[in-house]
């Protein structure tokens, strides 16, 4: 299970801007990738010390450097002086438990945002923060683990008709926000699966470990909103934003992603209103099982309520009852009573409570 909030006891007390990594070191050592393209030509480097990274001199192309691993909190704050970030910038960049916002620094914007993968081992989306910087001829993005979350992004560089390559860095900040926008689709539609199957098992035969993965899917929409509803400002931000970093031809684009945001935001919603809803038929069919149970119950009850009264009529020890001599009286008080249970299941059956 995760935590809403993820400890910060590490830095209590410490003063503003301290560089204190928080979260989970996802990766063994940093690695750093840097892509540098204009509409001609395409260079791709892997860097191995955070050092290395220097801000690009050459105004006229786009220079892109990814970090994966966010746990050396002291070369990033020496790679954040070299780019001249606010030492409070590098401290949300290393707080990996950051709402999605974008802030406008001037000479830089800075966004952070949540990217989902998803595990088809255990079905669970993962979270993880991505932070983006916007320079005047760079980008910076710093993400928690490695992988290929980018890939897509990086062979669009390489092909040489791709738009990337003909606009500028804000473009390419637009293609990465639009590219983790997209992985939220594919997210909901696993999510989507997997309350489907739910559904299924609710209403043939639901247990208590359904109601369990009711309760769990619930804290994983309230995760997954906590991560996608604020992008919807960050996206509107960024479009309406007078920085002269933003093109107004990106500002098109960044409309898109918008758009799609609220598809997201939308889907999700209506998962948490489903999920909402099987929670209220699981404990409706729970109710209707006692309903039936308890049915049953009375009925038997009722049934022998009047043959266990002429049993104890017959049953008291008096020395003159009548009926005890007569030679047929024992069949008799049997016809009796199988002739008022009779009667009885008679009247509930024309009563339809049978």
């Amino acid at each position: 299970m995760r935590s809403f909030i993820r400890s910060r006891a590490t830095k209590s007390g410490l003063p503003p801007g301290a560089l204190v990594h928080v979260g989970e070191r996802k990766v063994d050592e940093t690695r750093i990738k840097m892509l540098a393209y204009d509409a001609q030509h395409v260079e791709e480097t892997g860097l191995r010390l955070l050092d290395q990274c220097v801000p690009p001199i050459d105004r006229s192309g786009v220079t892109w450097i990814n970090v994966d691993g966010l746990h050396e909190a002291e070369a990033l704050g020496r790679l954040g002086q070299r780019f001249g970030l606010h030492p409070l910038v590098i401290e949300d960049i290393l707080n990996t438990d950051q709402r999605p916002k974008q802030e406008d620094y001037g000479e830089y914007v800075y966004v952070v945002l949540k990217s989902l993968y998803h595990l088809r081992a255990s079905g669970e989306p993962e979270i993880e923060q991505v932070s983006l910087i916007l320079g005047p001829n760079y980008v910076l993005s710093f993400q928690e683990r490695g992988g290929d979350e980018f890939d897509p992004i990086r062979e669009r560089i390489h092909s040489s008709a791709s738009r990337v390559r003909k606009m500028g860095p804000d473009y390419l900040v637009h293609a990465l926000l639009d590219l983790i926008v997209d992985r939220y689709f594919g997210v909901l539609e696993g999510l989507g699966d997997r309350m489907e199957s739910l559904e299924e098992e609710l209403v043939e035969n639901s247990t208590t470990q359904t109601l369990e993965t009711i309760h769990h899917l619930k804290r994983e929409m309230a995760f997954l909103r906590r991560s996608i509803w604020p992008l919807r400002e960050v996206i509107s931000a960024l479009e309406r934003s007078d920085s002269p970093l933003i093109q107004q031809a990106t500002c098109i684009y960044l409309r898109d992603a918008y758009d799609h945001a609220i598809e997201v935001m939308d889907a999700l919603e209506i998962f948490r209103d489903m999920l909402s809803g099987m929670l209220d038929i699981y404990l409706s069919s729970v109710s209707n099982r006692m309903n039936e149970v308890m049915k049953v119950l009375t009925v038997i009850a009722t049934l022998f309520i009047p043959l266990t009264f002429v049993a104890g009529v017959y049953g008291m020890n008096f020395k003159y009852m009548p009926e005890l001599e007569w030679r047929w009286a024992y069949p008799l008080v049997w016809l009796v009573m199988i002739s008022v249970a009779g009667l009885m299941v008679a009247y509930f059956r024309r009563k339809k409570w049978l």
